[in-house]
This record gives structure tokens, sequence and C-alpha cells, in this order.
């Protein structure tokens, strides 16, 4: 395929391009779009959940659909919005951050997004078919075995394939990052989003697996009448909270890691000034994943395991806080002297300081294992984990999308809604989540259906739900703004920021193959180098020659389809045995896929130098 044939392709194509694409860009632009959907729809859902507790003894909602209500909340928000929206911008900037044309696997990083998307459709297929699961998030046994229909079947089978996706996406950014970096790009000399995206892909690898052997478990207790977590049959329902939670906690550090090294590189941006500390930086990034991995049990100080374990895991539990506040002095530190740009990209990075850090002070306090007693299961531990999450993750995608959003669409997001936006959604946050802190405090119980009347709980409910319309709002404008950008947006250069890495070295967007010679990195914040050096662009690493490009393919859609169709089957056999059909089919349709990738041989193809030459007149 010539650079012409691609650039002459229309509108008509669009659809079959982003079906069969292996590009990371494109890829990216799946991720954002599937990720956002299903943001909105989990967004819908707390909204839901808000007004039912708007009053006392509301009715708005029925106790059951309220229960799928908060399990498809937080199950969305956690699995199928904010990981993979962080998927996306690790897809749209890590290969270009170290000077790559690809990542390491093109066709699994396709099948990563397919398998994530399949599995997030089905498991909210479940609306439909018979009513979602509604065992909380956490899907704890023995409520989750013993939870009638098959909502939480969808559960299990929508994340076992939504996770292998995940898994496909951490090992291809492992080996990109390994194997794939630009001459001269040292590990010491990557940018921290790019640290953040190799350490994150670490935890994703060796996390994952523990909820897939949870996942099964519980398969098999729900559909083959196995006894795991029954602890009637000889079981224990605590082991699944140990699997859960190994994985879970991790899961925390999967979501906050990419945020904390886009907010780096954010920071040095507009603050014209090398990252502070940039090697202590990468150090406390390895220790908090490190640690992440030490401290699941925090979540479990009220099963009983003893004053010794919980002992343990509280200091283990505290200690994540020094590496933490390694990393928020050293921002401070970034913005100390410096010639600081007030942005969108930057007012979102630095509403999030603050209000991370208030995250991470209560969760010390419920890292006492004392303490916890009186916080667990109370509404302080929601206001806790929505400081982090939220505070953490979702104000660091926010500030990513505004910062590379240039970069991925060639168009810069309105400067003037941008502002309007975070103000309206940062007020509307600590007015939902800053009260719930208190309400906890107060003894009310998370999860319930209900609150009674003279509590003393309705007006911190009130102003809670009030903030969450003004969150709500404060979403729509962001959508409102993305609309103006894609129809009115001003087209920026190619380094609209004055960025200090390789991205901001390529086009806007960049062409298809990233680079047409590698470029020759000389240091940390490699452009930046070039630019006080009087150059403004890379020095190249090699002389024009062919560059190799793999074929697009339509297999990776077919595979997470198969895998769609066969969990329909599989779900629904229990109840008859017609549903086998779909089994059978949905499989043969994978395993066909797997087998023509295969046998197949693809090799690619080859843009010439003569071509990049022409391009280049």
């Amino acid at each position: 395929m010539s650079i012409a044939a691609t650039q002459k392709r229309g509108f008509g194509s669009f659809l079959w391009d982003y079906l069969t694409t292996v590009d990371h860009k494109k890829i990216a632009h799946l991720y954002l779009f599937g990720g956002g959907f299903f943001f909105l729809l989990g967004g819908l859902e707390a909204m839901f959940i808000r007004i039912q507790l708007i009053k006392p003894e509301n009715d708005f909602l029925s106790a059951g659909l309220y229960n799928e209500m908060i399990t498809m909340h937080g199950t969305t928000m956690i699995f199928l919005a904010a990981m993979p929206l962080l998927l996306g911008l690790m897809n749209a900037v890590m290969p270009l951050q170290i000077g790559a044309r690809d990542v390491a696997f093109p066709f699994l990083n396709s099948l990563g997004f397919w398998l994530f998307m399949f599995g997030g459709i089905l498991l909210n297929c479940s609306w439909f078919l018979g009513g979602a699961p509604d065992a909380g998030w956490t899907s704890y046994a023995p409520l989750s075995i013993q939870s009638p229909g098959h909502g939480v079947d969808f559960y299990v089978l929508g994340l076992q394939i939504s996770g292998a996706g995940t898994l496909i996406g951490g090992i291809n950014f492992l080996v990109t990052v390994v194997t794939m970096r630009a001459p001269g790009m040292t590990y010491m000399r990557m940018p921290l989003f790019t640290w953040a995206t190799f350490i994150t892909s670490v935890l994703i690898l060796f996390a994952f697996p523990a909820l897939t052997v949870g996942l099964f478990l519980l398969m098999f207790d729900r559909m083959f009448g196995s006894a795991f977590f029954d602890v009637a049959l000889g079981g224990n329902s605590i082991i699944w909270q140990h699997l859960f939670w190994i994985f879970g906690h991790p899961e925390v550090y999967i979501l906050i890691l990419p945020a904390f090294g886009l907010f780096s590189d954010i920071f040095s941006t507009f603050s014209r000034k090398r990252l502070f500390g940039y090697t202590a930086m990468v150090f406390a990034t390895m220790l908090i994943a490190f640690l992440g991995f030490m401290v699941w049990a925090h979540h479990m100080f009220t099963v009983g395991l003893g004053p010794v374990a919980n002992s343990i895991f509280a200091i283990a539990t505290m200690a994540i806080a020094v590496p933490t506040g390694i990393k928020i002095f050293n921002w401070l530190a970034t913005m100390w002297g410096g010639s600081i740009e007030i942005n969108s990209a930057m007012l979102w990075s630095l509403g999030f300081i603050p209000t991370f850090t208030i995250g991470g002070m209560t969760g010390v306090m419920l890292g006492s294992s004392v303490a916890d007693y009186q916080y667990h299961d109370t509404y302080f531990v929601v206001a806790h984990f929505h400081y982090v999450i939220v505070g953490g993750t979702v104000f660091g995608i926010l500030a990513g999308l505004h910062y590379w959003w240039p970069k991925m669409f060639g168009r810069i997001l309105n400067e003037m809604m941008g502002k309007i936006s975070f103000w309206i959604f940062f007020i509307g946050f600590h007015l939902t989540f800053f009260v719930q802190h208190f309400l906890g405090l107060m003894g009310m119980p998370r999860r319930y259906w209900v609150f009674l009347e003279d509590q003393g709980l309705d007006m911190g409910n009130l102003v809670s739900t009030i903030g969450a319309f003004f969150m709500a709002v404060g979403v729509i404008v962001f959508l409102i703004n993305i609309i103006y950008t894609a129809v009115k947006g001003e087209k920026p250069g190619d380094d609209p920021w004055g960025g200090r890495t390789l991205e901001w070295a390529t086009a806007s967007p960049p062409v298809y193959y990233n680079f047409k010679q590698l470029p020759l990195v000389r240091g940390l914040d490699p452009l930046w180098i070039e630019k006080t050096e009087g150059k403004g662009k890379m020095t190249p690493a090699e002389p024009v020659g062919d560059i190799h490009m793999p074929n697009s393919s339509i297999l990776p859609f077919m595979m997470g389809l198969g895998f769609f169709i066969a969990g329909i089957g599989f779900i629904f056999q229990v109840d008859h045995s017609a549903w086998l059909i779909a089994v059978y089919a949905g499989m043969a349709t994978a395993i066909g896929s797997m087998l023509i990738r295969s046998l197949k041989d693809d090799h690619g193809y080859h843009i010439h130098k003569e071509e990049l030459e022409r391009e280049a007149d």
C-alpha cells in the first residue's frame, strides 16, 4: 500500500479502517471512544444512585435495581471506563515518546481492544437479558454465589474476556518499551509517562492472573456446582476476598500511576523546567508498584485475620505514603521558580494535587487497622476512594486529553470551555464527596438503598446529590467542547505547547509510520535539547530507508465477536441446551480466526525509500 493510496481513502472506508486497524494511534481512538462511552454509562448509573439518596426513604429505585446500579457503576467505571481511557492515552503517546513506529505486536494491540470492547458489551447485555449483576463490584462470596438469575454470570464472563484484552495490552507495552526505544533512549532518559506505562504494564502482568483465577473459581461454583467459596460444602468465602484484593489493590495503582506520569510531563512542560528529581520520581514509581502488592489485606481488617497480620498490612499501607509524598513535593518543586502557564491541562493538574492529597490522607487513616473498624463499609470509604480515583485518575485522564488532543486529532480544544468544564466539575466533585466523609463518620453505611429520617443525614446527602449534578454538567460542557473543536477547532502547529518530549517532534496528527527516520536521543527531554541548541527538530539516527509496516486485519474483531457469542451461549446453556449452538458457533469463529492467523503468512508491507523522498518533496 502506497502513501498516496492511503491518503486517497475516503469516508466510505472509515468504518472498515477502524474495524481492521492495527495502527496504535487509531487503536488509541477506539479505546478513547469505547472508554468514553462506558464513562458516560457509568456516570448515568451514578446519577441514578445519587437521585435515590437525595432524600430519606426515597422510592425512585427499587431495592433490587439499586443493587444492580451500584454494582454496574463500580464495575463499569473501574474496568470499562478508567482503564481503557488510560490505555487509549498510552497507545496514542508512549510509542511516540520512545521514538517507535508502532507497538511491538500491532495485531495483538488490536485484539486487546476488541476483547475489552466485547467483554464490556457482554457485561452490559445483562440489563436486557434478565438483570444486571447485583453483588457489588467486588462480588463477595457467598452473596455472588447465591445471587439469582444470570447477572453475576455476565459479570464473570464479561470481565474474563475484557481482562484478557487488558493483559494482552500490558504484555505488548512491556515488550515495546524494552525492545523498541529509539537510538540513545536509555531507560533513564524515558519520559515519566513512558515509565508509568512500563511499570503499570508490570502490575497488569502480575495482578490480572489473580482476578482470572478468582473468576474461574466463581464460574465453577455458579455453573458447575463446585464449592470453592461455599462454606456449607467445605469451601472458604474469605479466599475470594484474598484473590480479589491481590488483584484489586494493584489495580488502584494500575489506574493512578499513568496519571502520575502524565502529570509529571504536564508540570514540566507548562513550568518551562526540567522535572525536579527525575531519578527519585522513577524509583518512587517503582516503590509504589512494589508496595502495592504488599497491602491487599487492608481491605480485610475486619474479617478476623488477627493482630499480627493486621499490623503488618497497616504498616505496609502507611509506607506507601512515603514515595507518594516524594512525588507531590517533586511536582511542587518543579513548578517552584518556573514560568508557569495556566491552561486547561494545567488546571486539571493543579486541581489534582490538593484533591489527591486529601485522598491520600484519608487512606492513611483507613490504613490504621484499629480505626478501620469505625470507618469500614461506611461512606467515609466511599469518599476516600473517589478522592483517589476521580481526583487522581479522572483528573489525570482529562488533563491528558486536553494536553495531547492536538497531537491525537490535529485540533486544539477550546480553552474557554475547557476552563468552564474544569471549574464546574471541580466544585461539583468536592461538593459530592467531601461531605461523604462526615456522613460516614456519622454512621451512614455504604451500599444501603435508603436512609431514615431524623438521623442527621438529610442535608449531607442533598448536598452530595447537588454536587453530582454539577459534575454531570462539567462532563456535558467537555463533550460540547469536543464537538465544537471537531467542527470549528483551531489547527495548531506540531508543537503547540513548546513540548520537551519526542511526541511533539512529529506531525499533528502523526503520519501512520510516525517517524520517517528514527530520532537520535541525546539526553532527557530530547526535543528540548535540540531546541536549546537552535536546531528546533530532532537529529535523525539513520538515513532515509524502507519502512516495514504491518497489514490491517479483521481477525482481531472476529476473535472478539466469537468470544462474545460463545459467552452469551455459555451463560444460558445452563437453562437450555439449545444455547450450546451459540457456544459452538462463537468458539468456532474465535478459534477459526486464530487458525487463519497462525497458518497464513503475513509479512506486512514496505514503504519504499523513493516514496518517502517524493512525499518530502
